[in-house]
């Protein structure tokens, strides 16, 4: 039925109405009405299990980051919760013609979606809210829940610290608990629960006992969050900090920041006298006059070097954390800069920040994209915070070319396309954790290139985070991994065939020595 057109579909649902009519006789509608006070009988469910895997059938008409889906009664509809690029919404997909709308613009979170027990009023629940969703009508409608109770605080904290002794003795990926008594942990930090008082207290003792085990990916935490908080928001620029008198002198103003605008003609040397009509004085500190300004319109008044041709402008600052992500940028940048320049354009360079989607999608659109002509390139990943990209990467450095298309007068391209073909070296450091260690380490082992910079912390192991009903959290790891020779890679250091550290007194002044180390190693390669 399901593999059915709708014209088909219908049709059947046709003849099955006609030939129910013609089938039906009084007896039976006696017999049936019977069987109403009946308790209806439940047949249990047999699976065809021949040729299964050719009873395969993708559901929706497009690929998306799917939260959550679920059938309509008579399975006709499908109803799913996903999201292209910015936040979550509810789209329907008719299965057999496949029309294919967005029922419902949600914005939301991720969530699960749940029909009531007959099927006829589908509910949302996200972001810790429920909905009651109106299908016909493209909407939804919030359900307020309210309520109260009563708990004990300290036989709580003592539940959970027993949750998390037992969880840990269950699931820790090494038998010995790296040399440790966990039963005996348990009875030594088990004393002090009763003295603790408040969340960050016990998340503090939990954090304590973990860290006897000595392994990554473990420790507790909690945080709460404080409405109208202090935020200090960032104006896009490095301003001197020598700089006598009142007022913010900059010294560079960031590409793509809130002062980088052509018509506002700000430029290194300019002073910024006033923020929002207060004046700026050395003796107060700078991040008092941005408090909570971040994405709001802000009045500037900025004169020259010598505090004259004063001029008002109006901008917005931004968040700390997106300053951080123009700053990653401008890092790349310059280290892209330097690549090309100390190598005459013969070797390429991309940054991997971490093992996601999108630095992947970046690496491969660069190195296949601008460096498909370069002659080798530095894949540098220092600071890389781990994820889930060690199997792709290794994959996409170890191509090898078997084919070339060309003409008499010159190649054309080749094979693969899709892998990269030609030298790499790698640079990891001190900073590079989970993921970013087991790539250190594979990259290595696989020899797939010279490999500089520090030794890595051994951290390659899964996370196992975990939520605790009082808002704080917990982890261990559950499972870690060996290397190619069968070593366990958590507390295994990684060392790089060339070490170099950059110094204090050099770093500081805008050089980066392993930076230029990796270029003339390299170089040396492809010469």
């Amino acid at each position: 039925k399901f593999n059915m057109s709708k014209e088909d579909y219908d049709l059947m649902k046709e003849i099955e109405k006609a030939n129910k009519k013609d089938d039906e006789s009084e007896e039976k509608k006696e017999d049936e009405k019977k069987d109403e006070d009946k308790e209806e009988e439940v047949k249990a469910l047999t699976f065809d299990w021949d040729g299964m895997k050719d009873r395969k059938a993708k559901l929706t008409i497009h690929s998306s980051n799917l939260s959550d889906a679920t059938l309509s009664k008579d399975g006709e509809k499908l109803y799913y919760l996903t999201r292209f690029e910015g936040r979550y919404d509810l789209w329907e997909t008719e299965l057999r013609s496949r029309d294919t709308k967005k029922l419902i613009s949600l914005g939301t979170g991720g969530g699960s979606l749940v029909w009531d027990k007959d099927m006829e009023n589908l509910f949302l629940l996200s972001s810790g809210r429920i909905s009651k969703v109106d299908l016909s009508g493209g909407s939804t409608k919030g359900i307020s829940i309210s309520g109260e109770m009563e708990y004990d605080a300290d036989k709580e904290r003592l539940k959970m610290f027993e949750h998390m002794y037992i969880r840990t003795k269950n699931i820790f990926y090494e038998p010995t608990f790296h040399g440790n008594d966990w039963d005996m942990l348990y009875k030594e930090y088990q004393k002090y629960i009763p003295h603790t008082s408040n969340g960050y207290e016990f998340a503090e003792v939990l954090s304590e006992m973990l860290g006897e085990l000595n392994v990554s990916h473990a420790g507790a935490g909690y945080s709460t969050n404080i409405d109208n908080g202090d935020a200090t928001a960032a104006l896009g620029i490095f301003w001197d900090y020598d700089h006598k008198g009142d007022g913010i002198k900059i010294t560079e103003v960031i590409d793509g920041g809130p002062l980088d605008k052509k018509s506002l003609d700000i430029k290194a040397g300019m002073i910024i006298q006033k923020i929002d009509g207060e004046s700026i004085s050395e003796s107060k500190d700078i991040a008092s006059y941005l408090n909570r300004k971040a994405d709001k319109f802000t009045l500037l008044e900025v004169t020259d070097d010598k505090g004259k041709n004063a001029k008002q402008i109006t901008i917005k600052p931004i968040s700390m954390g997106a300053q951080n992500r123009l700053l990653y940028d401008r890092f790349v940048r310059m280290n892209e800069e330097e690549v090309a320049k100390k190598s005459n354009g013969q070797l390429g360079y991309v940054h991997i920040p971490g093992m996601s989607d999108g630095p992947y999608r970046d690496i491969y659109e660069d190195m296949l994209g601008k460096y498909l002509d370069a002659k080798a390139i530095i894949v540098d990943t220092r600071f890389n915070g781990g994820g889930d990209l060690v199997a792709d990467l290794a994959m996409f450095f170890t191509g090898k070319g078997f084919i070339t298309y060309a003409t008499e007068a010159k190649v054309v391209g080749g094979e693969p396309t899709s892998r990269w073909t030609k030298p790499t070296l790698t640079m990891f450091n001190e900073s590079n954790y989970s993921d970013g260690h087991c790539y250190a380490e594979g990259y290595s082992n696989l020899e797939i290139g010279t490999t500089l910079g520090m030794p890595v912390p051994g951290t390659c192991s899964f996370a196992g985070w975990e939520g605790l009903p009082n808002g704080g959290y917990w982890g261990v790891v559950p499972i870690s991994a060996k290397n190619i020779d069968g070593k366990w890679m958590e507390n295994l250091q990684t060392e790089p065939d060339i070490k170099v550290k950059n110094m204090p007194g050099v770093i500081n002044t805008g050089r980066d020595q392993q930076l230029e180390r990796a270029i003339e190693e390299l170089l040396k390669e492809v010469e």
